[in-house]
């Protein structure tokens, strides 16, 4: 017997049946509150190793790393608003004027609804469980839509979200375009959605149908600009971590190109070289601490980045790959025109342009 698909009655469906719990006010309860934020800490808890399994096999991503950018994140998230959920849901007095004497006054917050939470990749579980403990925190019903890119934590968060929580005010909605496109017809109290512009755009222009509040969490090119006024070896360590400890740069936090002088530039090479060869090794892609490119589709695109005529022969460190196993070596890339292909969206991978400058 083939399993139904998941379709606009579908995403219907569950809507409706979310907001009759919503409605019901049990979601609005401290204790219903503390309980299910309480099964998030423990799904962390419980399955560490299957959690740090399931980012190796979506993205081959070190065990440390992550640990500590997305278990451990998570876990602090949760522990916060376990601590802080009384405060925040305490009326908050403030002030009234002479013209409403002698009534008192109060903020009072209240919860939006039923939430749809659309996930990214290249966080997995942090840029999905992190947005539902707000959600629940503030006391509303969810579903979250992981990304199928990453489908090992999707499949794991399917069946831990389901298996933990309280199923009738929290869905996990697994699937491709065809479901988020079904999820987007209906008619949501707020949509939380992390990824990119293009799709940000698709989000936001279904939620404006229902006039519905949108977060987007979108990427950027990040610059860095590295002077001359700084020590070093502290300020190359940072951007290193950053750009390459941070998923192998497939980050919206990860340094997407540096602006230096010039006359600097060649001694920030130098030492980023240096830096690079003591975290990674002389030969980067047999690391066990780089993460791979997510999939074929990412791997072409950044090849094709690198291939550009207007930077081919601008590459003064790495550019090595190997398909097979989806790697780009960390690579810097000097003196990269403003019109290249590198130069026009964000990089989100392990290279890393310097763009210099006559001076400050």
């Amino acid at each position: 017997m083939t399993k139904k698909a998941f379709d606009g009655d579908s995403a219907k469906l569950m809507v409706k049946g979310l907001r009759e719990t919503f409605s019901s006010g049990r979601t609005k309860s401290y204790e219903w509150r503390i309980s299910q934020l309480n099964k998030i800490l423990e799904i962390t808890r419980c399955h560490e190793k299957e959690i740090l399994g399931a980012l190796h096999s979506d993205l081959s991503k070190p065990e440390f790393e992550s640990f500590i950018h997305e278990i451990c994140l998570v876990k602090n998230s949760c522990t916060l608003a376990i601590k802080e959920l009384k405060r925040w849901m305490k009326p908050e007095k403030v002030g009234t004027t002479l013209l409403t004497f002698p009534s008192t006054a109060g903020i009072v917050a209240e919860p939006f609804g039923v939430v749809l939470i659309i996930g990214a990749w290249n966080f997995p579980l942090l840029v999905s469980l992190n947005p539902v403990i707000g959600a629940i925190a503030a006391g509303n019903a969810v579903v979250l839509k992981p990304s199928e890119v990453s489908p090992a934590m999707s499949a794991l968060l399917a069946k831990y979200v389901g298996e933990y929580m309280d199923s009738s005010a929290v869905k996990v909605v697994e699937g491709a375009i065809p479901e988020t496109s079904a999820l987007l017809e209906q008619k949501w109290d707020k949509i939380l959605y992390t990824g990119n512009s293009k799709v940000g755009r698709i989000v936001l222009a279904a939620a404006a149908k229902h006039l519905t509040p949108v977060v987007l969490e979108l990427g950027g090119k990040c610059p860095v600009i590295v002077d001359s006024d700084i020590n070093l070896k502290v300020a190359v360590s940072r951007i290193i971590s950053g750009k390459w400890g941070c998923n192998n740069g497939q980050a919206c936090i990860a340094p997407d190109y540096i602006i230096t002088t010039k006359d600097f530039a060649p001694k920030l090479v130098d030492s980023l070289k240096l830096h690079l060869i003591k975290f990674y090794g002389e030969e980067p892609l047999k690391s066990n601490d780089i993460s791979r490119i997510v999939n074929l589709n990412h791997f072409n695109r950044l090849i094709k980045l690198l291939d550009d005529d207007k930077v081919s022969d601008k590459i003064v460190y790495g550019g090595q790959t190997d398909i097979k196993n989806l790697k780009i070596a960390p690579t810097i890339l000097l003196d990269v025109p403003d019109d290249s292909l590198i130069m026009s969206d964000e990089i989100f991978g392990p290279l890393l342009a310097i763009v210099t400058m006559k001076n400050e």
